[in-house]
């Protein structure tokens, strides 16, 4: 029989939740956005296209998680009155 999978009720920001919510909206939202943008500059290398690439998406990823973070504090804040 397998293992119950227990729940937890963390105190404060569930970091989990933000790492599950940054990864899928980094994705979802990264990928088309990188697309677009790559249409309007020019990348005449493998290299190019793959640094451009990175500098995007870390850039998404970063304003994309302090957002998920600050949801997420304010959503605590707000459950904890």
């Amino acid at each position: 029989m397998p293992h119950r999978v227990e729940r937890t009720d963390p105190d404060g920001v569930d970091f989990g939740w933000v790492m599950q919510v940054t990864f899928v909206t980094t994705i979802v939202a990264g990928a088309p956005l990188v697309a677009a943008l790559s249409t309007v500059t020019t990348l005449p290398t493998w290299g190019a296209r793959a640094a451009f690439a990175v500098r995007v998406g870390a850039l998404v990823w970063f304003v994309t998680a302090v957002f998920a973070y600050g949801y997420a504090r304010r959503r605590d804040d707000d459950t904890a009155d």
